[in-house]
């Protein structure tokens, strides 16, 4: 897997652009990558609907769960889905808008200077995150670091990390161990 520096995109990535990201303040770059999951709605796997809700075409009626959040504006560099099958919204050179208010470094705006990865899971999912999704990941944080040099290994972290009481993600049942970074 290669990501070109130039575009800031993977090529092995199924491209789905999210209007919901912007410039990188000039000289910020990606420093540091965090860790997230998703399930659209909670707990169910397989559809569409994450990679609506970023690029804000999902709506409100379609499930009572969506009712309050169809409206917010987010989105995540990368989606690895249950199946391993990889999935980028937005280029690695701009700002996705995944961290919310939150602190890693001792630094907030955490989107200015990260990279946001989303497992398709629940933090609360006692089968955890798939094989598939842990083989991808390792690959893609592979081809990161590659393109990259300025992100140190140690500068993974979970959302949970950085927004300590307001965010789960990803949980007790990400395996840690499994993470080549």
């Amino acid at each position: 897997m290669r990501l070109d520096i130039d575009t800031g995109l993977v090529a092995e990535a199924q491209q789905c652009p999210s209007p919901n990201c912007d410039d990188r303040e000039t000289g910020n770059g990606p420093e540091v990558v965090i860790i997230h999951c998703i399930s659209l709605p909670p707990g169910e796997y397989g559809g569409d609907q994450i990679e609506r809700f970023f690029q804000n075409q999902l709506s409100g009626n379609e499930h009572p769960y969506f009712a309050s959040m169809a409206h917010l504006t987010v989105s995540s560099h990368f989606l690895i889905k249950r199946s391993g099958a990889l999935i980028q919204f937005v280029p690695t050179h701009m700002r996705a808008w995944h961290a919310g208010d939150s602190v890693c470094l001792g630094r907030p705006k955490v989107n200015d200077f990260s990279i946001g990865i989303e497992l398709e899971g629940l933090d609360t999912d006692g089968n955890g995150f798939t094989n598939k999704q842990y083989s991808m990941l390792n690959e893609l944080l592979s081809a990161l670091r590659s393109a990259y040099p300025q992100i140190p290994t140690h500068h993974l972290f979970a959302h949970s990390d950085i927004a300590p009481g307001r965010k789960p993600d990803p949980g007790p049942h990400f395996d840690w161990n499994r993470v080549d970074m």
